[in-house]
Formats: C-alpha cells, sequence, structure tokens
C-alpha cells in the first residue's frame, strides 16, 4: 500500500510564493513517475505538472509553465511543487499522485495512488 501525504499549503497573496511538498511510503518510490493535479471548487481536477522516475523529464500544464517547477528527491520520497508568481487563478485543492506505468501523464486515470490534498489560497 502506497500513502502519500501532502503539505506546504496555505493562504498567499497574488504574485507570492508557495513550495507543496508530497511524502510517499514505501520502497518504490524512485521507479514511479509522479505528478500534481488541482481542483478548485465546481471544477473538474486538472493536471498541473509531472515528473519521470528519474527527475531527467517534466511537464507542465500551459496555465502553470514559467511559474511552477516540479522535482523530487528520491533519497527522501518526496515531490515538490515549487509555486511562484501565483494568482488568484491558481486557488485549489492541490494533490500529488503516483503514475501507473505508461500512464498519459495529463489524464487523472493515468495515476492510482494520490494524496489526500492541500488547500492553495490566492488573494488578489
Amino acid at each position: 500500500q502506497v500513502q502519500l501525504v501532502e503539505s506546504g499549503g496555505g493562504l498567499v497573496q497574488a504574485g507570492g510564493s508557495l513550495r507543496l511538498s508530497c511524502a510517499a511510503s514505501g520502497s518504490t518510490f524512485s521507479s514511479y513517475a509522479m505528478g500534481w493535479f488541482r481542483q478548485a471548487p465546481g471544477k473538474e481536477r486538472e493536471f498541473v505538472a509531472s515528473i519521470s522516475s528519474s527527475g531527467g523529464s517534466t511537464y507542465y500544464a500551459d496555465s502553470v509553465k514559467g511559474r511552477f517547477t516540479i522535482s523530487r528527491d528520491n533519497a527522501k520520497n518526496t515531490v515538490y511543487l515549487q509555486m511562484n508568481s501565483l494568482k488568484p487563478e491558481d486557488t485549489a485543492v492541490y494533490y500529488c499522485a503516483r503514475r501507473t506505468r505508461g500512464g498519459t501523464y495529463y489524464y487523472t486515470r493515468g495515476y492510482d495512488y494520490w494524496g489526500q490534498g492541500t488547500q492553495v489560497t490566492v488573494s488578489s
């Protein structure tokens, strides 16, 4: 069983920064790609960023490209999402997830384990 625990969310003013962390249990973390998604009230969960198992490849939604950076530390079983230049429209619950082998990185069905989410609120 894999457990993912997000942290680092909070309230920040527009233009500010936050760093989210996702700690994973289990010994196979380094074998799997990981991703971040977000869900705003009344909206579907949407892809934010994904990173390959080694960290050598990253993918971003157009809406966050150039502002967010995904990274991972396989020695610590942790994946991060550095969020800069935050906007009110970034307000959402942010989830980390483990991508299945061969899963499509931008589809929620490409992921099998999910964290409980952490709230990010950006005030204008």
